[in-house]
């Protein structure tokens, strides 16, 4: 299909009068193992005994930042090393938990799904049930604390399997099994790369015969053949990333007009994911780490995500990994406002289209939708 589109306007900053912070946020693909304070990760690592590359909160902090930032896959994947050896323990693990809930507070997130693999945190002996129920006490505690301060905040679990191993049925059935004590969803997550979600196609049919969500890493580190298979055996609801859907989208600009449309072509796969609203996670800051946007350019205002924006993909804006992007959801949402220009309406449109995308029940997303509204009309007043 071939559609106009007008030149986006980047570089340029949106005065903004009020604090981003303090609008009403929703937040759907958040990692546990990636958004630890570094003052917790060294307190757990000295009680369990686990040798981390530095014991001053910022010196960490900057080292997962730098390694992240490095270019390199083993640096990156190392820093996940780090983080999920202290989370082998129920009490740490609820820790993890409870001061994830009162971090995304701090940052006006109202509403979160968090998501992590209770396979990676058996060393310590406990089971997957048991790695479920301590993260849901940390949530539980986290919600009350921020309840307690006078603010609302509402978290579910997304239940992860490591797309490279081989227990996809047994995680799946973990999910579903705590569908009424936390958990909202299921994902895949891990090496997208040669590992596509029909490996896991009898636990994606197990999940849908439950009428158990799935949202599914794809579009980050391969491309569509990767999203289609999400799509088709994963049946996602919602794709992780997402943002190589792009590959599929042509677009021609009169050089010599700026304010000539320019023509756009959308593929077959494009196509089909924008028609059906099927929703992007997209994660700025972190697709510049991981490469996921390579194809497009080296910085933010190269990023496919305007374009994808303005051909009204369902587009949403998460933070991936906040420790180690070293980024919140303000900072994402400042990130675009300073690139493209975008003003309040755009990041109540962003914000709406996550809360459509949530895994609540309709009523819950209506309440929230007109939580969000209100939130935004009065910072906007």
């Amino acid at each position: 299909m071939t559609e106009s589109l007008a030149n986006p306007v980047t570089g340029l900053a949106t005065d903004l009068t009020f604090d981003l912070r303090s609008l009403p946020k929703v937040s759907l693909h958040d990692h546990l193992d990636g958004g630890l304070r570094s003052a917790t990760i060294i307190e757990l690592a000295e009680a369990v005994g686990h040798q981390l590359p530095s014991t001053d909160p910022v010196a960490l902090g900057e080292w997962f930042r730098e390694s992240a930032n490095s270019g390199s896959l083993v640096r990156y994947l190392e820093t996940f090393d780090h983080t999920i050896a202290v989370m082998q323990t129920r009490e740490g693990l609820a820790r993890v938990a409870r001061e994830f809930v009162e971090d995304l507070a701090d940052d006006g997130v109202v509403y979160g799904e968090v998501r992590w693999a209770p396979e990676q945190h058996l060393a310590g002996g406990l089971t997957l049930d048991e790695t479920v129920e301590a993260v849901q006490e940390g949530l539980d505690a986290g919600v009350d604390a921020v309840v307690a301060g006078g603010r609302a905040i509402q978290v579910g679990q997304l239940i992860t399997a490591m797309r490279h191993a081989d227990r996809g049925q047994e995680i799946a059935e973990l999910a579903v099994r705590h569908r009424d004590r936390g958990a909202v969803g299921f994902d895949i997550a891990g090496a997208e790369d040669g590992f596509l979600p029909s490996r896991f196609k009898d636990a994606f049919t197990y999940l849908a015969e439950h009428q158990f969500p799935a949202t599914v890493h794809a579009g980050e580190a391969a491309g569509l053949d990767s999203i289609v298979d999400a799509l088709v055996h994963g049946r996602a609801l919602r794709l992780g990333h997402g943002v190589r859907i792009a590959e599929d989208i042509e677009v021609e600009y009169d050089d010599d007009a700026a304010d000539t449309a320019g023509m756009v072509t959308l593929g077959n796969v494009a196509g089909w994911v924008r028609d059906r609203g099927i929703t992007l996670e997209v994660c700025p800051s972190s697709n510049l780490q991981t490469g996921a946007v390579a194809a497009f350019g080296a910085d933010i205002a190269s990023h496919p995500i305007d374009l994808l924006y303005q051909l009204g993909f369902n587009v949403t804006v998460n933070t991936d990994n906040r420790l180690m992007s070293g980024v919140s959801l303000t900072d994402e949402l400042e990130l675009l406002v300073e690139t493209f220009d975008y003003n309040l309406d755009d990041l109540l449109e962003l914000t709406l289209n996550a809360v459509d995308a949530a895994f609540l029940p309709l009523e819950d997303r209506s309440a929230l939708a007109e939580y969000i509204v209100e939130g935004f009309t009065n910072a906007g007043a």
